[in-house]
Parts: structure tokens; sequence; C-alpha cells
């Protein structure tokens, strides 16, 4: 007899936090569709979601531990890997100090509460300063201006999409991320109703998007040069008095010094750099100021180039000086069930900032972690402190992280390297062990960090949908074992608590000390989530700096941006990433049904570039940087400034050597072959991928 039943869950594969209907037959899946009751996404999913079956059923996807002996890889018991793992990192440690282990988190961490709740410990029980993550290749920058203005490097604005009259969006595309560090799950619904209502949505990119074309307006910018436009935007503000500073409350500190900063920054000045009419400079600042309800975001373009932290400050500033900071429709803080501003540090972070630096190029730390570009350098350069074994966990820094040729040779002189991953791809190739996690389907999940960044304040609890294989190990479960036999002292009360350290326990700890009347239970009652209400004001008691008061100009930050160059630099063509709403990450690409098509890994070149070039559509042509070249074919358009050349991200598996189905997947070229780890943002050290100077020609033979 069938057992038909329904399985509802949130997809975790991006920060959407999209809720899915999964129909189940004989406990087989039979379909993946949007839930229409889920009170955050209401029906809407992208085609990712169907990802989440392939990677289940993927044959490629490890489960058990292997070991790398003589060039081959064998499987090992999950004991024998632990200590295995636990024995060469004492070894390393105790041969060359602490920090010559090094340890790395990708972005899927973030994805998954055993990771979020269980890693951090494991990194403690390290005592390393080398510790790296993928934030200092995305969102580094928005964080930090986070960090020195409101006191803690989690208290992101949100832009309050779903009551805003004027959206103002720069170097982002939410119709294919539906948000980014702004969790908005049917971002494509969201847009259609800001403008059903009156709104108006203005988009600022190199390239016009997916989202440039549904909005009202594009504006053309060159990569890198954001700053100067927002700069002007604040400079207008001040120069035809549309804004009264001494308006603002008393908590906010530097009012009387800021105008001064930006007296040089006319909209005339800022053409001249960013390639944006001053008249439509004049007119974006004076639309924004007569907007009813108005909110200025940006995102990836603004984060990851060489004035990122600015741009994200000038960003903040805008809403502030515009009265649309923690009002509805503006700027907001979402207040999540559970709050990790809190569990992370009630007192703030405002104070970790270049409490150490990095070995060799003298970058400073942020919030406990080096920025990832100096990761390659860190292990290639001898002397004190080398980094001589390498931790990575779900990450692919080969391809995702600058200069990935210069970090996979780095990665091959080693003394041990681990991989807790569920995929052997070009990182996790040269490891000597990879620990792989159950995952997707088999986990339990609640967005920790993603509630804390939605439009909306909700909660849901997705339980497991299927028990994993005999003998697989969750990630927490691995954090814990490796924990155990790295710590020299295990306290009486950890002892005892141990045996219930796993993360529904202690999700359910952090909901009973939440804001809202909720636990486990109820969540888990409420398998369409629960509506905990719009976003709130929460000024200024949501404040975490020592003086309890939003510092507008914070010193570290104003003295860098005082001597930002007001010069133009001519360069004939740079380069931008850009993301595929069907691709994720590299690892995604080993899902068949959203990798199949037409090839996707292309350079976008404009018409007027490409004809000076002789270059024809589908040529294959050489990209060129000072790192390096790759080959790949040609996609001409008008949809891309000239001077301004797009590859995406994430790509790259033709000579990994891996089991990635590259026959299917187009493998194509990694972008990060030619992008510069000497490149970044001033005072973030975040990778600047922005505005990389490139030469296009085409390919002879």
């Amino acid at each position: 007899m069938s057992t038909i039943k329904a399985h509802y869950r949130t997809c975790n594969l991006c920060e959407a936090m999209c809720g899915l209907e999964i129909q189940l037959e004989n406990n087989e899946i039979q379909s993946i569709k949007g839930d229409k009751k889920d009170l955050f996404s209401k029906g809407f999913i992208c085609p990712k979601a169907t990802a989440l079956q392939d990677i289940y059923t993927d044959p490629d996807r490890l489960k058990k531990p292997i070991k790398k002996v003589n060039g081959e890889w064998i499987e090992i018991s999950w004991a024998a890997a632990y200590d295995l793992v636990a024995n060469e990192i004492k070894k390393v440690q105790k041969k060359y100090g602490h920090d010559a282990v090094a340890a790395y988190q990708g972005n899927p961490t973030v994805h998954n509460i055993g990771s979020m709740l269980f890693s951090s410990d494991f990194l403690r029980a390290l005592k390393t300063n080398n510790k790296y993550s993928a934030s200092s290749v995305d969102q580094l920058p928005q964080q930090l201006a986070a960090q020195w203005m409101f006191g803690h490097i989690f208290t992101v604005p949100i832009p309050d999409i779903n009551h805003t009259d004027y959206f103002l969006v720069l170097g982002a595309n939410p119709l294919i991320s539906n948000g980014s560090l702004m969790s908005a799950a049917g971002m494509p619904n969201r847009i259609k109703e800001l403008q059903a209502r009156g709104g108006k949505m203005v988009v600022v990119d190199p390239r016009k998007t997916k989202t440039a074309e549904i909005a009202d307006q594009h504006i053309f910018i060159k990569p890198g040069k954001d700053v100067y436009f927002l700069a002007a935007i604040i400079h207008e503000f001040f120069e035809k008095k549309l804004i009264d500073i001494n308006n603002l409350p008393e908590w906010m500190s530097g009012k009387k010094e800021l105008q001064s900063f930006f007296i040089e920054f006319s909209p005339e000045k800022a053409e001249d750099i960013c390639g944006v009419k001053k008249e439509i400079i004049e007119q974006t600042a004076v639309a924004f100021i007569a907007a009813d309800k108005a909110v200025c975001y940006g995102r990836m373009g603004v984060s990851t180039q060489e004035y990122g932290t600015f741009c994200h400050w000038l960003i903040n500033l805008i809403n502030i000086l515009s009265n649309n900071f923690d009002k509805q429709g503006g700027a907001m803080f979402p207040k999540a069930a559970v709050d990790v501003v809190s569990f992370i540090s009630k007192k703030g972070t405002e104070h970790r900032y270049d409490r150490f630096r990095s070995r060799v190029r003298d970058l400073p730390e942020t919030n406990g972690e080096l920025p990832v570009a100096v990761l390659a350098e860190e292990m290639l350069t001898p002397g004190k402190n080398q980094i001589k074994a390498f931790i990575c966990s779900s990450g692919n820094p080969v391809l995702s992280t600058p200069n990935g040729k210069q970090l996979n040779k780095a990665l091959q002189g080693l003394d041990f390297m681990v991989s807790i991953d569920i995929y052997l791809n070009e990182t996790s190739q040269q490891a000597d062990v990879i620990l792989p996690p159950a995952t997707g389907f088999e986990t339990e999940h609640y967005d920790l960090f993603f509630n804390n960044l939605a439009v909306s304040n909700v909660a849901k609890y997705s339980p497991p949908l299927f028990k994993p294989e005999v003998g697989m190990r969750y990630d927490w479960q691995i954090f814990k074992a490796l924990t155990k036999r790295l710590k020299k002292k295990i306290s009486l009360v950890e002892k005892l608590l141990i045996p219930f350290l796993k993360p529904s326990f202690m999700l359910n700890i952090g909901l009973n000390k939440g804001p809202y009347p909720i636990n486990l239970k109820k969540l888990k009652n409420n398998p369409h989530g629960m509506d905990l209400g719009p976003l709130q004001p929460r000024m200024p008691g949501y404040l975490f700096t020592r003086d309890k008061k939003l510092h507008l100009a914070p010193a570290l930050l104003v003295k860098q941006f005082k001597q930002l160059n007001l010069e133009h630099k001519s360069q004939e063509l740079v380069l931008i990433g850009r993301r595929e709403l069907r691709s994720n990450n590299s690892w995604m690409h080993n899902s068949y049904r959203l990798i199949k098509g037409k090839n996707r890994c292309t350079v976008l070149i404009h018409n007027e570039d490409a004809e000076s070039r002789k270059i024809m559509e589908g040529d294959l042509v050489e990209v060129k940087s000072t790192k390096g070249s790759i080959l790949l074919p040609a996609e001409i358009t008008d949809i891309i400034m000239p001077g301004v050349v797009s590859i995406p991200h994430g790509y790259g598996h033709g000579d990994s050597g891996t089991k990635l189905d590259v026959a299917n997947a187009h493998a194509g070229v990694s972008i990060n072959d030619i992008t510069d780890e000497g490149f970044l943002d001033t005072l973030s050290g975040n990778a600047a991928f922005s505005g990389v100077e490139v030469e296009v020609k085409k390919s002879i033979g």
C-alpha cells in the first residue's frame, strides 16, 4: 500500500529562506515545490531548491572519512580519522607553534545550524590567530562599517522593502539573489508590490542585471567608483540644504565635523571619475529626499572593491541623514527569535579590529579573522609562524578566493591538511583526510544568522526529512569529537553537558532567552513558520558602542577617507563578476538539472569593445591580468557598459581531476585565476574583485 506524505522545510542553499513543500511516496521524493502556506516566502522558490534532492542522491557525495595513501583515497573509520587529524594538528603546533595551523570556513557554514553552533568551540581549541572565512571575499566591509557605527559586527541595517517608496540599489542583483545580507524570499513579488503602490526602484550597476531590467531606472557606473557617486549624493544633501543635520538625535555623534568631509565631492568631479552624469546624481539626491520612505542598499558590487568599507559607511549615512534610518520603509534592524548579536557579544565588537596582524603583509584582523587574500602567502613564505597545516570546512577557496592558482600551489606544500566537506573538489583534493558530514535533507534546520537579516520577523524550524545512513556523522558531531581531542582540559560542567549538547537543545535555549514567547516545541507545531511581525524601530537601545552613541564619523574610517584620491585614472578594460540564478557556488555544479543548457561561463563584453578588438559572438577570447590569463567564449551585449567585462563566479572544474560532472557542467574557467590577492579594500582587507584591470583579445589557434 502506497504511503504519501508532505514534508515542510526551509531551503538552506542561499539567504532567501524559501519555504518548501516536499511530497513523498513510500519515503521517496516525488516533487519539491514552494510552500504556499509559508508565512515568509508564500510559495516562492527559485530553481536551486530542486538541487537539494540532487545533493541527497548524488553518487559523488562522500559519506565516510577517506584518507590519501600514496595518492589514492581509502576509506577509514571515524575514530581513526579523528585521531589522525587531532594528532597531526598537535604535532604541527608542537613543532612550529599554534599559529602554524590555519582554519577556513566557507559560505555553507552560516546555512547550517550544526556548524554555526559547534565550529566556534573547535576554532578556540586550535588557539591560532590564523582564522579565515568567506566573509573577506564577500561582506566584511559591510560588517566593519556596522561595527564602527553601531558597535557590533552583526548589526547590519536591512532595507524595509515591504514598505519603502524609493529603493536605491547599488552593486546588487536581488532579483537573482532574493536578497543578500537582506533575506527576502520572493523578491520579484516584493518589487512588484513596491511599484504597484507607486514606489520606484533605481539600480546603479556597471551591468544591466535582471533586477535593473525591471527597475524604474538603471544607471551605469564604472566598477569600483561607487564611493564617488555616494559621496556626491551626500554633497548634494548639504549643498542644496536638503537636510538639517542639527535635527539628528543627540545619541548620534560626529554631526559637527561631518559636513566638511563632502565639500570636494561635487557631482561634477564625481562624473569624471564614476561615469555618472552630474545631472543624474543631482536628480537622485533630490528624489531620495523627496520620497516619503526611502532606503539605499548596496551589496557585493560595493563590498568587493577597493573602497568597500567607505561605500557601506556612506550608504548608512545616506539613510541616516535623510531621516530614513530605523523607521518604516527605511533601513531597519530585525528582531529575531534567537538574537545572534547577543550570543556573539552583548558588549559589542567595536574593539575587535587590528588586535593582531598577518605575518607577511601586516594586514589587520577583524573580529578574530584575517583577510583570506593573505592565506596563500602565509603558507608559502618561510619563517616563524608559517602555516604548515590547514583545516578547510565547507569551502572551496581555490575557486572562490583571489589568485586561486597561488593558493592551490600553497596547499601542495603543507605538512598536513584536512577538509570537512561532502565533495572531492579543487581544494579538498589536496587534503590528507576528508571528513564528510551528513547534509541537507538529513539535518534539522533553523536559520540562526539570516533571521537576523530578514525583511520581516519570522521563525521556522525544519526537522530532518531522512535519517543519515548508518555510519554517517553530522558536522556538529565532527566538531565535538575534534574539540574533545584537542582540548587539554575539560571541566566537570562540560563533561556533564556534552551528552545534551546538540543543535536542537541549544536552539531551544536560544529561543527561551529570546524576545518572544517561543520554544522549540511551538516551532515544531508551526511547520509553515511563525510570523513575528514587521520590522520595528530599535534605536537607540540597539547600539553596542562603548559610549552608547551612533558614530556618524568613526575615527579610523574618517582618517582614511580624507586621503581618498579625486584624480581620475584611465583604465581600458576592468573586470566584474556575476552570479547566475541556477548556480549558487561551485559545489552546486554537480547538479545536472541546474547546470544543463547553454554554457553560462562566458565573458560579457560591450559591442564597442568587441568591435575594436575584432571579436565576434562566441569567439574564444583570452582575458589577461597581472596574475594570469584564462580562455572563454565571448558574449557580446549592450547590457554591460563600455570598458567593462564580466565573468561568472564559481566555475573552473576543468583541470581539477575531481569527480565534479565536468562533461555536463560546462566546467568553464575560474575568474579567480586572474584576480589579484594584492588588490583589496584598504580598511577591511576584503578581496577587491570588482575593478581588476584586464586585457581582452581574440585567442589565436
